[in-house]
């Protein structure tokens, strides 16, 4: 579609798709095959050389899985995006790809319990070695930085204690060092927060989350340059094949329209359970970077639309407790994931980051009395209630 809008509302439903190419069809429809015919074996030729455009094969194109790829782009202002099977498809595909045998990566000094798997695996495997830095100080950054240094991999807000990294302060050291800059937006989707735009070289997203927005889907997504986006797909994309099907495309082209009034809900509601939650005697701290007395929240102001749907909170005392708490809950599921319409809550010491040592984990600040809140779009009212209880057992 040639037409440009000016208000990301309206991308949400209209970019990356014309009607009119689709026999008129208002959605998208699912190409739910598997492989292409060619007019000619000529033209088979022609498609796998890449001198004629075309679809050849689902793992390396599809029209549905197309569209979504270019909303994507148009969403987070880049070149180039790419669907993958999950978040983690998508992770892996662009660090295995950005990387060789004995580079280095420096990571936010916190993330998802997965994606410290896959790098532990890498160094175990290839050598690739990581240091979590914290980012808030450039010295920090500057005294990990090595010649191998290959990748700057950042969360923000970090999952799940929800630290807000400067974009600007890190993209401004990596341009120094000619260091690549990959972050994964997930808990900010493009509506709240566009890290292309301050000149991050590639955004992933587990678009299981926020973008699919209803819990009936596995995907991720990459954005970024062309140049190293075509690059992925022609490696790690297409040889590993984490794609991404063309219905669970469609899914998350779906989830996409209602994004931008999801994630206001799910913002305004996290203010005020944040604000609920700091009040409470049993809750002893709370992380929400919409919160004004937040650490980040002048750099959320600053690279964020809102604080987003996220939150986490430590009570008194440790698992038993935090394990106690999630049990006396009513009606707000006990549940990995987030982005859901539903609230959904977890203990990430004993679920989605228990991978990581506990060491480790108390290095992040992942303590045994954290627990990780995903606010849905219910009313606040009856979130808070229900957490009330709960707290008061």
């Amino acid at each position: 579609m040639s037409k440009k809008f000016k208000h990301m509302e309206t991308e949400m439903i209209h970019e990356g798709y014309d009607s009119k190419e689709m026999l008129g069809s208002l959605t998208p429809p699912i190409f739910q095959t598997s492989t292409f015919t060619f007019d000619t074996a000529e033209q088979g030729a022609a498609r796998f050389a890449g001198e004629e455009e075309g679809h050849v094969y689902s793992r390396i194109s599809n029209p549905t899985v197309q569209v979504l790829e270019q909303k994507l782009a148009a969403l987070e202002k880049a070149e180039k995006g790419l669907a993958f099977a999950s978040g983690m498809a998508a992770i892996s595909a662009v660090l295995i790809a950005l990387t060789k045998a004995n580079d280095h990566i420096i990571c936010s000094s916190g993330l998802y319990g997965c994606t410290f798997g896959l790098l532990s695996m890498m160094d175990e495997k290839y050598n690739i070695q990581t240091d979590y830095v914290d980012m808030s100080d450039v010295k920090n950054i500057e005294a990990k930085i090595r010649p191998e240094t290959k990748v700057f991999y950042i969360e923000t807000p970090i999952n799940p204690t929800m630290e807000v990294i400067d974009l600007e302060l890190v993209i401004h050291i990596a341009r120094k060092h000619n260091v690549l800059v990959v972050v994964d937006n997930t808990f900010s989707t493009p509506y709240l927060q566009r890290p292309i735009e301050l000149g991050a070289d590639v955004v992933v997203h587990s678009a299981t989350k926020y973008l699919g927005g209803h819990g009936d889907v596995i995907a991720g997504l990459a954005a970024g340059k062309k140049e190293l986006m075509e690059q992925i797909a022609a490696t790690t994309q297409k040889d590993i094949g984490g794609v991404l099907s063309p219905f669970d495309a469609w899914l998350v082209i779906r989830g996409l329209k209602t994004l931008p009034l999801r994630m206001d809900r799910h913002s305004d509601n996290a203010l005020q359970i944040a604000e609920k939650l700091k009040q409470h005697p049993k809750v002893k701290r709370v992380f929400y970077p919409g919160d004004p007395d937040a650490a980040g929240y002048s750099v959320m102001k600053k690279q964020m639309k809102s604080g987003g749907g996220t939150l986490s909170f430590e009570i008194d005392g440790g698992k038993e407790e935090a394990q106690g708490f999630l049990n006396n809950l009513q009606f707000i599921s006990i549940a990995v994931s987030l982005g859901d319409t539903e609230t959904l809550i977890q203990h990430p010491a004993t679920m989605t980051h228990a991978v990581i040592p506990e060491e480790r984990r108390q290095e992040m600040g992942i303590t045994d009395a954290l627990i990780r809140l995903s606010v849905g779009i219910e009313a606040w009212q009856d979130i808070w209630e229900d957490l009330e209880q709960a707290l008061n057992c």
